[in-house]
């Protein structure tokens, strides 16, 4: 009897759990695809930067522009706002790859289910929901991750600039 009970909590503790993560779904995907334009408008932000910089334009040289305008920013606060301009994109880096995989995740349950119904039409709906989420997630963390690697060397240079040119270092 303690069998059957156990056997009928721990099936409906998995149908719960099933229920549960499809629920995710929908937010998962919507959340890859802000991110996904996210980073594309990032990408063009930071082309628009690159050529500002090549060209010298005060305008691609965020911290010099910012420490024209309060000049009595200590270096510690110039290097926060920094971390503070690259701190949305960082996350989104670490965060799309976990909503990719959470979106490959949550719909191979019902592919798999299809599987064993002999559905064969379903299993190609849930596996194109879940490769094309990858997809993007990926494509959006790699854009992303570039983007803050080149900047993070942009502000430790013009960072080193500013020291250089009020004489901190020789």
């Amino acid at each position: 009897m303690t069998t059957i009970l156990n056997l009928d909590i721990g099936l409906s503790l998995e149908g719960l759990m099933y229920d549960l993560s499809q629920l995710f779904l929908l937010p998962v995907l919507l959340l890859i695809a802000l991110f996904f334009f996210y980073a594309f408008y990032s990408f063009g932000v930071f082309i628009w930067q690159s050529f500002q910089r090549y060209r010298g334009r005060p305008a691609g040289f965020e911290l010099l522009e910012i420490r024209r305008y309060a000049p009595d920013l200590s270096y510690a606060e110039l290097e926060a706002t920094a971390v503070v301009r690259l701190e949305f994109v960082r996350i989104v880096t670490r965060v799309t790859p976990m909503l990719g995989l959470v979106a490959t995740m949550i719909p191979m349950g019902p592919a798999l289910n299809a599987l064993g119904q002999g559905q064969m039409g379903d299993i190609g709906k849930s596996l194109m929901v879940a490769f094309s989420a990858v997809i993007l997630a990926l494509i959006s963390s790699a854009l992303t991750y570039s983007i803050a690697h080149v900047r993070r060397r942009w502000y430790a240079s013009d960072l080193l600039k500013l020291e250089q040119e009020n004489g901190r270092l020789a």
